[in-house]
């Protein structure tokens, strides 16, 4: 095992397009991060350079402690998954688990006893004698990962090695990845765009957009203390409602609903931020309740996700008025008809403010005008 670090990592290609910019990260030695973000954002790119498969532009990438620029992927002791299995079809599973090692000329019976406890590790000991094309997906993943796990590398590089498999088998596989880790604690690289798997398995995130870092943190940093819009609506399923409004002498306005608040924001717009599980449906015409017109629900059995339009204020000069889609978590059998009139409370505790024009998370500040319970009653991400 060993720690991995990216200094001032940048890629780029022909006609200026920047993959990576500036890419500063460290993994600790055992550590399982993961690297997410939409496609295009630069996480595999990353993953490539860590690997050897690409060179950057600029910056430098160490493992262990030492700079392995321009040195061969061979000989930098890591192992690679891919989505795609890549596993010999002419091959048994054994001789899949083993071919690693005996390139490298390892003796006979080390080879065997790596490649048992592999399988073991891994609960494929009785497909040891299968080729792939008798193995389901699931069973080849497992295969693949044992193919790189059985060389005890310094690093795991996982490339969205679930993304060919049904939902049932991904979230078998994931629990194995889990169990996986926790048993084998190799510093491990995950890349992946689903938030599920991100959320789920890591020791932290690291978010990505454009080429950029735009937060790394555990799970709970990231889904309770977004650092920008970015990643407030990108992680989370659904996201969160991000919704604009107007400061005006200390008190905010979402369309034409003046809403307090215990904190102290800047005098124009600003965004606001609410998790649909932390939203609350209520009558059209309750005080504070903004004001919506149901679009649709969406029963999903344990719950109901009700989708509805709420009039708000965009950016601008002067600012004009739109309508804004807001996703609401409701109680198992809310049924509202399409067009019919309802009210949304804003979160007590679970309320947040990015600034309008960079996205950035605002500071808290409390308000000189709250007192005591209202300012308890209220969190705004820092």
């Amino acid at each position: 095992m060993a720690e991995v670090e990216f200094r001032d990592v940048t890629r780029s290609y022909e006609g200026g397009v920047a993959a990576l910019k500036g890419l500063n990260l460290t993994i600790g030695d055992g550590e399982f991060l993961i690297l997410v973000g939409p496609s295009g954002c630069g996480k595999s790119t990353a993953l490539r350079l860590l690997a050897g498969l690409d060179e950057p532009t600029s910056g430098e990438i160490r493992i262990g402690g030492q700079s392995v620029n321009g040195v061969p992927p061979g000989r930098r002791d890591i192992a690679m998954v891919f989505q795609n299995y890549a596993l010999y079809p002419h091959m048994t599973v054994y001789r899949n688990l083993a071919y690693g090692l005996r390139q490298r000329r390892t003796p006979k019976a080390e080879t065997d006893r790596r490649v048992r406890e592999t399988a073991e590790l891994l609960q494929i000991t009785e497909l040891l004698n299968r080729k792939p094309g008798q193995l389901s997906g699931g069973q080849r993943q497992r295969v693949a990962m044992g193919r790189a796990l059985v060389r005890q590398p310094r690093a795991f590089l996982l490339d969205e090695p679930l993304s060919n498999l049904d939902a049932k088998l991904r979230n078998q596989v994931r629990g194995d990845l889990k169990r996986l880790h926790r048993e084998v604690p190799v510093t491990s690289i995950y890349v992946t765009h689903d938030q599920v798997e991100a959320m789920t398995l890591g020791d932290r995130l690291c978010v990505m957009s454009a080429g950029e870092v735009q937060q790394i943190g555990t799970t709970d940093d990231i889904y309770n203390r977004p650092a920008n819009t970015f990643v407030a609506a990108f992680m989370g399923s659904p996201p969160m409602n991000l919704i604009p409004g107007m400061v005006r002498d200390g008190v905010l306005h979402i369309g034409d609903v003046a809403v307090s608040i215990p904190v102290a924001l800047p005098t124009g717009p600003v965004t606001v931020g609410a998790r649909p599980e932390h939203l609350q449906l209520a009558g059209g015409d309750i005080e504070g309740a903004l004001p919506a017109r149901v679009d649709f629900v969406e029963p999903l059995g344990s719950h109901a996700l009700v989708t509805a339009l709420v009039n708000a204020p965009t950016v601008g000069a002067p600012p004009t008025v739109g309508e804004h889609r807001v996703i609401v978590h409701a109680p198992a059998g809310t049924d509202l008809a399409s067009g019919a009139h309802i009210g949304i409370m804003l979160p007590r505790r679970r309320t947040y403010f990015f600034d309008a024009e960079s996205g950035k998370a605002i500071p808290e500040r409390p308000s000189a005008r709250s007192n005591g319970a209202a300012v308890t009653d209220t969190r705004v991400n820092s």
